[in-house]
């Protein structure tokens, strides 16, 4: 990582009109000249480059020169508070597996932590899209982007056993979105990145940040992107998108964000020239054209992706409340689904209020990342799945959750009150055999 130069002192000026149409408390340099939608990045390593430090006494000479030669991660106090916090729960999670082990399963260790997706993952990895001779629901596989799976081939050489590749992969995966999440919040306020980075890994569904799943990937991708494409570098952001894409389907929501900060923002499609940069916006639909031009070559169809989502999961279009009332009458049906279909209803409900705020609050790029999960969880499925899952790529609320607790601490605090229990629920199902999302 390069280092981060310091912006010129700051002050704050309420009520200034941001880029991107919403009006905000937001942090301007002396000139008045807001970022590139508004929020610029706070001063996040003043005593890396020989200002004084906390203590208000200037570094020697030797001193900032040997901090100018380390990377900002280990420089920066929020970058090394962002991975204590990853270090800490990863190390929870493991003794909290073990302790939840006896009496409820006896699977290895590894194989609690790489149960379904993570199985595909690997199974696609060791042989393609036809699966290994014998895989009854084969047919399935194409619902997975081949993202994960390819990253598990090219680390066969290095890793053999493919469990521990995807657990490896999401632990270093998890720890690249720790410290992207604290910068990026920190762009939006001064200090919500310690709050936002603590709010996601505690949060409900954060047991697939620590096993074989591609959560964790995802978003060590489009975290960045979106942090690129705030401060002006399109290409790099586009790259980054289009990796994402090619992991996961949300990627092409976030291209979408990306595509509307440009439309807003001052360095973007507003700059001088700027729409020379509009062609790279496209770059995250490749991934996602060659992977539908590849299935239909194996299976004929173009649709491959959705014609399996509807065939195993149910996933098409329905009226909103159908997939509710559907979600409701199903949670009585088995009795250890019930709790997991009840987080699933009100994940639902986090993604709309979510969806509303947004809108109401004219955040129109995270609105338009979000407004597209919104209408494939609550109208294109037939009941809720994965719902909340999906929640951990929600990073708007997570970065909300960290701005409201700089200012309202008691929010975040209430918030891990509710959270913290549903997470340890969780974490115990799925690494027993539960079905948890």
């Amino acid at each position: 990582m390069t280092e981060r130069m310091p912006p010129p002192a700051a002050e704050v000026v309420p009520d200034r009109a941001a880029t991107d149409g919403t009006r905000a408390d937001t942090i301007t340099a002396p000139n008045g000249s807001p970022g590139p939608d508004g929020f610029p990045g706070p001063d996040r390593s003043p005593d890396a480059n020989g200002s004084p430090d906390a203590s208000g006494s200037p570094p020697s000479p030797e001193a900032a020169a040997r901090r100018r030669r380390l990377p900002a991660f280990v420089t920066d106090p929020r970058d090394r508070r962002a991975l204590l916090i990853w270090f800490v729960s990863h190390v929870g999670f493991v003794i909290y597996t073990y302790l939840a082990g006896p009496g409820r399963t006896t699977d290895p260790f590894l194989n609690r932590l790489t149960r379904w997706d993570a199985e595909n993952f690997i199974a696609i990895a060791d042989y393609g899209y036809d699966g290994p001779p014998g895989m009854q629901d084969s047919g399935k596989l194409p619902a997975f982007f081949p993202g994960m799976a390819l990253l598990i081939r090219i680390l066969r050489p290095v890793i053999h056993d493919e469990r521990l590749a995807t657990v490896l992969i999401s632990l270093v995966a998890s720890a690249v979105l720790a410290v992207a999440l604290s910068r990026l919040a920190e762009s939006y306020r001064e200090g919500s990145g310690t709050y936002a980075v603590a709010a996601l890994f505690l949060s409900p569904f954060a047991a697939f940040l620590y096993t074989g799943y591609s959560e964790a990937l995802f978003l060590a991708l489009a975290i960045p992107a979106w942090a690129l494409a705030r401060k002006g570098r399109w290409e790099d952001a586009a790259i980054c998108a289009a990796l994402s894409a090619g992991v996961r389907i949300s990627g092409l929501f976030l291209a979408f964000g990306i595509l509307v900060i440009f439309l807003v923002a001052g360095n973007g499609g507003r700059a001088p020239g700027g729409w020379r940069r509009l062609p790279w916006l496209a770059l995250p639909g490749v991934p996602v054209l060659i992977y539908t031009f590849f299935q239909w070559t194996r299976t004929g169809d173009w649709l491959a992706y959705n014609s399996v989502q509807d065939q195993y999961w149910g996933r098409h279009t329905v009226w909103p409340w159908e997939a509710f009332l559907n979600t409701l009458n199903m949670s009585d049906d088995v009795a250890s689904l019930t709790t997991s279909y009840y987080e699933e209803m009100i994940a639902a409900g986090v993604l709309l209020i979510l969806t509303v705020c947004l809108a109401v609050r004219r955040r129109w790029p995270e609105l338009a990342y979000m407004t597209p999960q919104a209408l494939s969880f609550l109208t294109l499925s037939s009941f809720y799945m994965s719902v909340g899952r999906a929640s951990l790529t929600w990073f708007p609320l997570w970065i909300a959750l960290g701005v409201v607790a700089v200012r309202r601490p008691w929010v975040w605090y209430v918030s891990m009150a509710v959270m913290l229990p549903v997470m340890a629920i969780n974490v115990g199902n799925f690494t027993t055999g539960a079905w948890i999302g």
